[in-house]
């Protein structure tokens, strides 16, 4: 049953393979559309369509996770500019290659918004026959978080820094409609609104169709019946949802909603005598090969790439060319980069680096996303961890020892010592090389730099210390193929 689950998830690619299909106005799609929306399973297969489409390299896949979003997080060392990632790293948004790259992070996701507003359409009102409770609250629950979740990183990576002045700025589009047409460019302050107006919903939606509150992540087939609510970890679940809810306020710097919906999430799905999420690995003792670098008992809400390791060979590998590889060092086996980012050599995260060798050398080697025989979740690729939780809830509690206690939680379960801050500043740079050791290879770190305003970021010419940030390096210029339409 799994098997005929992921299957189902790949040919979902194929189905709906791009918004030309879903919006072409020629009678004969119109026509499969009807078809694809006459019977519930063809809601599913709609939906686990955007799902399989998440992972395509120039958004999720690779590009806004391990790939291009990362580089601007400065995590790796680069000095040569034959580099295919050295424009990224040195904010060169001009050249064809980082032109290239973000205009199809746009393109992708405003298709797959079309295509979650389709779906949405199609939902109509609570009553729709052929969406019987839980589907109705589970489709367009999904449906709308998935489309507040595409424009929400639209909006982080091409809009401004928020500040009472910038968030009035017109930006980015917020697209609502079935068919591709230029919709005016929102303000910082009136796309967040409509993100969290549909996340809201969702979460309303979702509270009251998604089983994962009373039966967990169920990740496992159901040998008894339909598999249509299984593995929730691979789905925008309500836990994920409010996750992402939190994220948004944090955003919007609304902290104390930010940390209410934290600690909703933290209260109901860890603090339990069974938890939903797991906190702490599961095999701390496992060899490099068995051991599970995803920690995927926190993992909130992940993608299924059936062929992660080829993001391991096609980024990390020792094997790789040295203006291929992402590298911590000038690809040899100083270790200098690695050892500044760890505080702890206790800390369980350190099991995602070895020093590989092969017919040219040692090689310092992230391997959080290579698979072997014996890998945990060998297809999963995390973007929403409860970890984030914990860090957003150490940034947003009103005192220092609640925000320390919730800091200090995170370490004891990567078998770190706890910390002491003295101030608020101490404790914000701590969550700070939390948050980077966390999300490593997830897409997340710009973001955080960005929220942030930060103006000392890593170095990527020098193995350890920091370089100056310009704050204009943190707003992507509007893509090509949206500039065009707009005519300017």
């Amino acid at each position: 049953m799994r098997r005929r689950f992921l299957y189902t998830c790949l040919m979902l690619a194929i189905v709906l393979s791009g918004c030309k299909k879903w919006v072409d106005v020629q009678p004969s799609d119109r026509l499969a559309e009807d078809k694809l929306f006459s019977t519930t399973r063809g809601y599913l297969t709609a939906l686990n369509g955007v799902y399989a489409e998440l992972t395509n390299p120039s958004i999720y896949g690779e590009q806004m996770s391990v790939g291009a979003l990362d580089v601007l997080a400065q995590y790796y060392f680069m000095t040569t500019s034959t580099h295919r990632y050295f424009d990224f790293t040195t904010f060169a948004y001009t050249t064809d290659r980082t032109r290239t790259a973000f205009d199809n992070m746009w393109k992708k996701s405003y298709e797959l918004i079309v295509n979650c507003n389709v779906i949405l359409e199609r939902c109509g009102q609570p009553e729709n026959p052929l969406l019987p409770a839980p589907y109705y609250g589970i489709v367009k629950g999904e449906a709308l978080a998935l489309r507040a979740m595409l424009h929400f990183d639209m909006l982080r990576l091409f809009g401004p820094n928020w500040t009472e002045q910038n968030k009035t700025f017109p930006c980015i589009p917020y697209n609502t409609v079935t068919r591709p047409q230029s919709s005016a460019l929102l303000s910082s302050e009136a796309i967040m609104e409509k993100v969290i107006a549909d996340l809201t919903e969702a979460a309303t939606l979702l509270k009251d169709a998604d089983p994962i509150i009373t039966e967990g992540v169920s990740h496992s087939a159901n040998a008894n019946g339909s598999n249509d609510f299984r593995y929730r970890q691979y789905r925008l679940n309500y836990y994920a949802v409010k996750a992402l809810l939190a994220r948004a306020y944090l955003w919007t710097q609304d902290n104390p909603k930010a940390l209410q919906e934290a600690q909703e999430v933290l209260t109901a799905a860890v603090n339990q005598a069974k938890p939903i999420f797991q906190l702490g690995v599961a095999n701390p003792t496992a060899t490099p090969a068995d051991f599970d670098h995803m920690i995927r008992s926190e993992v909130m809400f992940a993608l299924y790439k059936v062929e992660r390791n080829l993001i391991y060979t096609t980024y990390f590998s020792p094997d790789l060319a040295k203006d291929v590889r992402l590298s911590f060092n000038n690809n040899d086996d100083n270790q200098s980069r690695k050892n500044a980012l760890y505080d702890d050599q206790n800390d369980y995260r350190l099991k995602s680096w070895l020093l590989l060798t092969n017919t040219n050398g040692a090689f310092v080697t992230h391997v959080k996303f290579s698979v072997t025989t014996n890998s945990p979740a060998p297809a999963m690729m995390p973007l929403i961890r409860i970890s984030e939780l914990l860090l957003i809830a150490a940034e947003c509690s009103p005192t220092l020892e609640d925000g320390t206690s919730y800091l200090n939680l995170l370490r004891t379960f990567r078998n770190c010592v706890s910390l002491t801050p003295a101030n608020a500043t101490q404790l914000k740079t701590f969550i700070t090389s939390e948050f980077r050791k966390e999300v490593i290879g997830e897409g997340q770190m710009f973001f955080y730099y960005k929220r942030n305003a930060m103006t000392a970021v890593p170095n990527h010419a020098h193995l350890t210390n920091t370089k100056q940030m310009v704050l204009s390096n943190y707003i992507i210029p509007l893509p090509p193929s949206e500039v065009a339409v707009r005519g300017n």
